[in-house]
């Protein structure tokens, strides 16, 4: 019962999340606001909905653990695995400097984020903190995208025009019911987690940092996927490095202002480090320009399922729930 929970919570997750962006987008458009506005906001925000959802849902239940290990293992899985898979389909090849500048910030921030966790509980100050440098980057980008005339926004809203709903009502209808199904899907998540780290006898924050946070990184796994098909590498880089950023900002400091979080041990001393690690890697990469090919690509999905494997065999040195007893 327990892993259909968290099959279904997953589902409603993704499916309602969709409704949510394309409900919401739809209104945007329908009462003129700008293209490239909806592109730094609607789109941005809404298609990291699910996994914002599940860490409130998770701090507000009493289980900090899966939300902080949610973002820090989706950190993890999207740079060793969403980067690591499409690059064995086609190498990944981003030649702009804009990569290597998203790379400094998204690295910034995770510093940030990093030292706010050390110091102890990321409280609704520490929160306000990490919310504010994700809008000071947003506006930012904005800024640079209007001098520069740069597209990207405009080519990420155009997939959503192609299926989007025509009527003002229809579109109100389709937000309603991405809030309502996100906030089931959530529930059924973590509920489904909680019980399945209590029945194997784990930490909930392993199950966070790797079934929570691999389901919850599906999208951006696809969208790399599909732009590796495409040749569109940089597409695919670009997703990785943004939503990491807003996964360490965005997430976890509105998380914070509803609930302050306390990172666990284990998250503390080796996961973050790990983090830390997987993204500073991509420095030199972006810095040379060199493509991602299906060689590096199978050392960071060879990467990801060590990780992965270290978490379930005491090899991150935590404890299981089974041992503390």
């Amino acid at each position: 019962m327990m892993y259909l929970q968290v099959a279904a919570g997953l589902v409603i997750l993704l499916v309602c999340g969709e409704l949510l962006v394309r409900g919401a987008v739809a209104l945007a458009e329908q009462f003129g606001v700008p293209k490239l506005v909806i592109g730094f906001t609607i789109i941005a925000f809404g298609t990291s909905a699910p996994e914002l959802v599940v860490c409130i849902e998770a701090a507000i239940k009493g289980v900090p653990e899966i939300a902080i290990g949610n973002v820090v293992g989706s950190n993890i899985a999207n740079i060793l695995l969403v980067m690591g898979v499409p690059a064995l389909i086609y190498p990944l090849t981003c030649d702009n400097k804009s990569a290597l500048r998203d790379c400094v910030i998204m690295i910034f921030g995770s510093f940030v984020f990093c030292i706010l966790a050390w110091i102890g509980t990321i409280s609704y100050l520490q929160g306000a903190i990490l919310v504010i440098l994700l809008g000071l980057v947003i506006f930012m980008a904005y800024r640079r995208a209007k001098k520069s005339g740069d597209q990207s926004a405009d080519e990420a809203l155009e997939e959503y025009e192609q299926n989007m709903p025509k009527s003002a009502w229809v579109s109100g209808l389709f937000v309603l019911m991405g809030i309502i199904g996100l906030a089931i899907g959530s529930r059924f998540l973590i509920d489904g987690s909680v019980a399945i780290a209590t029945a194997a006898g784990v930490s909930p924050e392993i199950i966070g940092l790797t079934l929570v946070a691999l389901g919850t990184s599906l999208p951006e796994l696809a969208t790399s996927v599909i732009a590796a098909f495409r040749r569109h590498g940089d597409v695919a880089i670009g997703n990785v490095l943004g939503s990491n950023l807003f996964n360490i900002t965005g997430i976890i400091g509105v998380t914070a202002l509803i609930k302050p979080l306390n990172a666990p041990e284990q998250i503390l001393h080796f996961d973050l480090i790990i983090m830390l690690a997987a993204s500073v890697i991509l420095v030199p990469i972006f810095l040379t320009q060199k493509p991602v090919g299906r060689i590096l690509g199978a050392v960071f999905c060879a990467a990801y399922l060590a990780y992965v494997y270290a978490q379930f065999n005491g090899m991150s040195g935590v404890y299981s729930v089974a041992m503390m007893q």
